[in-house]
């Protein structure tokens, strides 16, 4: 009996084996199925977020590219300029708590594409007043202007010019004045620029999300290195975009560039900068199409379905019995209600959080001014053109940053380097970047010797009063106004405000061509038997300039790549100083820190500091402050690096702190380690699983604008 049923067991289980063969091989040529679906939507999905991130970097840093001719075109500060900047925080602050919360709920890959058209929106938005305010009119004296009569710049007497000439150059006054009404126009730049940032604001939070939840886990972290190089690499062609732009004239297609009497190294050029923002505008929308056509949800990888840690959005999908999962998802919501408190009370209870937290506002209060302003600081001070600055930001800094980056993360990685070991690195490259920047002070241009500005019509350094220092003797009698600025370079090197104000009788030739004569100004420093001819345009800066200039590239080279080397040990610190069930939390928490206190407010008041140093305002037609046609270079340097090296050596003492409590707490918490194994609030000790596990965590992390830093 005993052997009869054991060959009737086996005679079943036999037969029972087979349809069991069967379906597994099914189950297993359609997981193969699935997995290579799963691997290709998700890779059409990667390829499609790394063009948006490399879209969104490349109009935000033309942005900064276009922070002159914004300036100039508008006829608007500094600090004004600021407030168009930071407009794009704002936008996004507006709206980041309903996307990251709501967004998990809906269908991600078609709100990034949605994204991607407010986005391209706002950057259209942006170029629209060139198409509304009428034609960009620089300050040139009539007989540049129209070379078939010739008027002297030093008008002597009002007969010289007939009078209906004089009427209708007034009536044309008269005129912009009416249309000046609506040349606040910067405020559709100051709109358009906040719609960017609404636009721009879904595609981090769900994009990466969506390729954590549905990449094979091993592949997580190399997507997002992906996605973050794409991101590295936009601010380099906007840069560059920049540089083109800045060399078109701003009315291209619109004039005859034969009229134009001015080249783009004249202080008074404003570049195509509507042109770039075209261009972004156009390559947003392009990147936003193939998000229309993704699916809602991809299958999960097959080594990710028995995960107990289910997808973000799969917390928010309804099943059939939808009663008894409402009522559980009211208690859960009370629950995690009752916890947010008590979280940022932890959360804020940790001083090497706190500490890392007001290290970094200061930090990137330094840096987002310092990079705002970087190319105005180097037209300024060392006589380079826009096209030429933004040339060389794109080209040489940003890949510097990027190297940096790559760096620090090739460090922490190869040498395997603990939290206090990340706190030291961390330290360490902005000390020894800011030590780099304290040199700079010493590789600056002296003014440009302006008459009635920086030296007097004598020769003497000694400024006089700005109403009084721009008239003298021998303009005297010449009807000039000290709001007009279209400087000359006289034969004996000091630059004049106008050929009117350098007592200019008599010129030949037309526009970029035109040379004047008999200047009374320029003939007090000339013997009696020179011409006192000027030229149009500044005179170029001393000839220690250039020299200066090339030191300055080396230097904000070096400083760049030092810089951006501490970045990920810093955030290596911040993920490990805190509790695991707190890393989400405490990242939106730093974000929201570092958008409000520094990416909002740094360029506002790097901007009131930078007006503070102009020498000479540009006057509006209908009346009114314009925009700064002059600084002292001097005090934008004293002004710029100061306030950047101030800022930095603050958060360098917050950095301090930190190393301090690190250390303080590194010995018992390793004998706490050694004792019982368990992990504390901030383990110091090398673990190469901690590595492992939290590499795609700290690729997820986002530093705001770190492709365009320095």
């Amino acid at each position: 009996m005993e052997v009869s049923s054991k060959e009737n067991t086996q005679f079943f289980s036999n037969n029972t084996i087979l349809p069991v063969d069967r379906s597994s091989f099914k189950s297993e040529s359609s997981a193969s199925k699935e997995k290579q679906s799963c691997c290709g939507g998700i890779k059409i999905f990667l390829g499609a977020l790394s063009f948006v991130y490399f879209a969104k970097a490349l109009s935000g840093s033309y942005l900064k590219s276009t922070i002159t001719q914004i300036e100039r075109r508008f006829d608007i500060p500094s600090s004004l300029v600021g407030v168009i900047d930071g407009s794009f925080e704002i936008g996004n602050l507006l709206t980041i708590v309903l996307v990251s919360y709501f967004g998990a709920k809906l269908h991600r890959p078609r709100i990034i594409g949605a994204g991607c058209l407010i986005m391209s929106a706002g950057t259209f938005l942006i170029a629209m007043p060139q198409f509304f305010m009428g034609r960009y009119r620089y300050e040139r004296f009539p007989s540049t202007i129209n070379s078939t009569v010739s008027i002297s710049p030093c008008l002597q007497d009002k007969s010289q010019t007939p009078l209906s000439d004089l009427e209708k150059s007034q009536a044309k006054i008269n005129a912009g004045c009416e249309k000046e009404a609506g040349s606040s126009m910067w405020i559709y730049v100051l709109l358009g620029n906040l719609l960017r940032g609404i636009g721009e604001t879904p595609i981090q939070p769900l994009g990466i999300a969506y390729i954590d939840d549905y990449a094979i886990e091993e592949d997580a972290a190399l997507y997002i290195g992906c996605v973050q190089t794409l991101a590295i690499i936009g601010p380099i062609f906007g840069f560059l975009l920049g540089s083109l732009c800045a060399k078109l004239y701003v009315d291209i297609g619109f004039v005859d560039l034969d009229s134009v009497t001015i080249t783009h190294k004249d202080v008074q050029w404003v570049g195509a900068w509507w042109l770039g923002y075209l261009i972004a505008g156009v390559i947003s929308v392009l990147a936003g199409i193939p998000f229309w056509f993704l699916p809602k949800h991809l299958p999960k990888p097959e080594g990710r379905k028995d995960s107990s840690t289910s997808s973000e959005q799969s917390k928010f999908i309804i099943e059939d019995n939808k009663e008894q999962q409402k009522s559980y998802q009211q208690q859960v919501k009370i629950a995690e209600m009752a916890k947010f408190l008590p979280s940022l009370k932890n959360l804020f209870g940790n001083p090497v959080y706190i500490l890392y937290l007001c290290a970094s506002i200061l930090h990137f209060n330094s840096l987002i001014g310092m990079v705002t302003y970087k190319p105005k600081y180097i037209e300024q001070q060392y006589g380079q053109t826009s096209s030429k600055s933004n040339f060389v930001i794109g080209l040489i800094n940003i890949p510097a940053v990027a190297f940096g980056i790559f760096s620090g993360g090739l460090i922490m990685k190869k040498f395997r380097i603990s939290v206090l070991g990340a706190a030291k690195l961390s330290l360490g490259s902005s000390f020894f970047g800011y030590l780099l920047l304290l040199s700079l002070f010493a590789m600056g241009c002296e003014n440009s010797d302006v008459a009635g500005l920086t030296v007097s019509y004598h020769g003497t350094k000694q400024m006089a009063g700005y109403e009084q220092g721009l008239f003298s003797e021998c303009n005297s009698g010449c009807l000039c106004s000290q709001n007009d600025w279209d400087p000359i370079c006289g034969e004996n090197g000091v630059t004049y405000v106008s050929a009117c104000l350098a007592g200019c009788q008599a010129s030949n030739g037309s526009g970029k061509n035109t040379v004047l004569f008999n200047c009374s100004c320029v003939g007090i420093l000339e013997s009696p038997s020179r011409s006192s001819s000027a030229v149009m345009g500044p005179c170029q800066k001393g000839n220690e300039c250039p020299k200066m200039f090339l030191y300055f590239l080396v230097i904000s080279v070096i400083t760049s790549y030092t810089l951006s080397v501490g970045g990920t040990p810093g955030y290596i610190l911040l993920l490990r100083c805190i509790k695991p069930h707190l890393k989400s939390f405490a990242l939106g928490i730093y974000t929201l820190a570092i958008r409000v206190l520094a990416g909002i407010p740094a360029p506002m008041y790097f901007g009131v500091a930078i007006d503070t140093t102009c020498l000479k305002w540009g006057s509006k037609r209908c009346g009114g402050r314009g925009a700064c046609r002059l600084y002292n270079s001097s005090a934008l340097r004293y002004v710029y690096l100061g306030l950047t090296l101030v800022l930095g050596t603050v958060s360098l003492f917050f950095s301090i702190a930190v190393l301090w409590v690190l250390r303080k707490r590194s010995a018992p918490q390793d004998e706490t380690i050694s004792a019982n194994g368990e992990r504390g609030t901030c383990v110091t000790k090398n673990r190469k699983d901690n590595f492992v596990n939290s590499d795609h965590l700290i690729q997820t992390t986002y530093w705001p604008e770190k492709e365009t830093r320095l």
